[in-house]
């Protein structure tokens, strides 16, 4: 796999099709399957992360070109405007002031990562995950102290220094408001991560396996 970086927040990189293969992976899998077109995305980012020390932190934005013998891969970080809102794209390059996702490959792009960047991931199972970060276990310890959020499944994994709690909902058991309602008290203590929960399952530390916040509480507060 080729690597270059552009700058300080956006990199780039080729991998061919023979590459891809060698990985275990085929253009089925890239195509069709959300799950494995991601796992193959996460190993070529941490890849990336080893030799260019390319830190992925908050809401990304990621071009997708598929070439003849090739996927050539743009990932850029996003920052939010002053009011907290409007993502922009912190590059000049005119030609990639605006970037869309080939539709093949939407499964590396999550709904979350587009417009506000709030908005839950939704599988085809039913269920709606989300994960966010922590910058310090005295935000875990003030939110625990909230009602309404021990009937959830949840997490909590340490990676980097940080704290990251995954949170469940059963599609079929809970109100579009009342996720609504539960995210915006998350998001008073912490912020939205773009990890996944293949990253902290691999590479961080879990830390608790259930009933976080009744834990926490409990032990804590």
């Amino acid at each position: 796999m080729e690597i270059e970086r552009i700058n300080e927040d956006t990199v780039k990189f080729y991998i061919s099709y023979i590459d891809i293969e060698d990985r275990g992976f085929n253009r089925e899998d890239i195509w069709y399957s959300r799950e494995r077109s991601e796992e193959l995305f996460w190993e070529m980012m941490d890849e990336v992360h080893q030799e260019e020390e390319f830190m992925i932190e908050g809401p990304l934005w990621i071009q997708v070109q598929a070439l003849e013998k090739g996927l050539e891969i743009l990932v850029t970080k996003a920052q939010l405007t002053k009011d907290g809102q409007k993502l922009e794209l912190p590059i000049t390059d005119e030609r990639f002031s605006e970037l869309h996702v080939d539709d093949k490959l939407e499964s590396l792009l999550d709904e979350q990562y587009r417009n506000d960047g709030h908005e839950p991931i939704q599988f085809e199972d039913g269920i709606i995950e989300f994960i966010t970060e922590f910058k310090d276990f005295e935000d875990v310890i003030s939110l625990s102290k909230r009602s309404g959020l021990d009937h959830f499944k949840t997490q909590l994994y340490a990676y980097e220094n940080r704290y990251f709690l995954y949170i469940e909902f059963e599609e079929e058991e809970i109100e579009e408001d009342e996720i609504d309602d539960v995210l915006s008290l998350l998001l008073e203590y912490s912020q939205e991560s773009s990890i996944t929960i293949h990253m902290l399952e691999e590479y961080g530390r879990l830390v608790m396996d259930e009933h976080v916040f009744e834990t926490v509480h409990k032990y804590f507060s």
